[in-house]
């Protein structure tokens, strides 16, 4: 497999990112290894936070929430994504698969030697990480879904969905920070969206983010359907803290949080919370009230 490595120098003084860059390699199905970036702050012997983060971001979508999640005392563990941040960027969309980021991110994780984690996932975060704890359940202990879900491709998606996927294949250049930018309530920095842009320089190197919509489940017979199916059966039996943490103006994943409040018994009783005045990115938006959100879920579930 052939891949892409953006150049350490696009991430030089990012703001509010002091973070140190880690690695690992990972496996893929053609025999090779690709380099996953991810910032592992906090306390090594706590209990381990995995924050995912979805399209087109990146762990610096995190920034605001790592800080206070270490001063709690927690041990906070965030991965880009192979194709995205400062992971290794695949060259061909077709190197790109739902099952391939699974594969991926769970291998991630056992070579950590992660267990008893906290998983907080937004946007593809969620249809990765619902997958993983749903298929190694003694590793995850609670679960934060923030603006995310877990689709099998039996209902239809909706139209904000459908208008977001023709936007990222039809656009001419893939405008990663003005991208999330426009998915936000209020107006994002210059330097800011140049931070969303800095994994990107060129084209070529957005193949990962230009495939990641098409990979959603969109019909009953999607290759990733059946496996999806699997996990919402583990997940309808999933005893163990569940919160959903969506936000209030979010088109993509709205009315998402109630139907996982319904269908997942470790969701009863929880102190679910809409996060206000943020859209798609609530992370980035209102990333300090996430984070205390997710401080106070652990501490009523330990």
């Amino acid at each position: 497999m052939e891949f892409l490595r953006t150049d350490d120098s696009n991430f030089v003084n990012l703001p509010d990112y002091p973070f140190t860059a880690n690695y690992l390699l990972v496996d893929d199905s053609e025999g090779g290894q690709l380099r996953i970036h991810y910032l592992d702050e906090g306390d090594k012997d706590a209990e381990p936070i995995l924050l995912l983060h979805g399209e087109p971001s990146w762990s610096f979508l995190y920034r605001k929430i790592i800080p206070i999640l270490v001063k709690a005392g927690h041990r906070v563990i965030v991965p880009d994504l192979v194709g995205f941040g400062r992971s290794d960027k695949p060259s061909k969309r077709s190197d790109y698969t739902y099952q391939r980021h699974v594969d991926w991110i769970k291998s991630f994780v056992l070579q950590l030697e992660l267990t008893k984690i906290t998983l907080v996932c937004q946007d593809w975060g969620g249809l990765i990480g619902l997958r993983m704890a749903a298929e190694d359940t003694s590793r995850y202990s609670r679960i934060v879904a923030a603006n995310t879900m877990l689709p099998t491709g039996d209902d239809k998606l909706n139209d904000a969905f459908a208008q977001w996927v023709n936007y990222s294949q039809e656009v001419e250049l893939f405008p990663t920070g003005n991208m999330i930018n426009g998915a936000s309530v209020s107006d994002l920095s210059d330097d800011v969206i140049a931070a969303y842009d800095a994994p990107f320089p060129e084209e070529k190197y957005t193949q990962g983010a230009r495939q990641f919509p098409l990979l959603v489940p969109a019909t009953p017979n999607d290759p990733a359907t059946e496996k999806n199916r699997a996990a919402w059966k583990v997940l309808s039996q999933w005893n163990k803290p569940f919160l959903t943490a969506f936000s209030d103006s979010d088109p993509i994943t709205a009315g998402g949080d109630k139907m996982m409040q319904q269908m997942i018994p470790g969701a009863k009783g929880q102190k679910h919370t809409t996060i206000i005045n943020a859209g798609h990115y609530l992370q980035e938006e209102q990333g300090e009230v996430l984070a205390e959100v997710i401080v106070s879920f652990i501490a009523d579930n330990r």
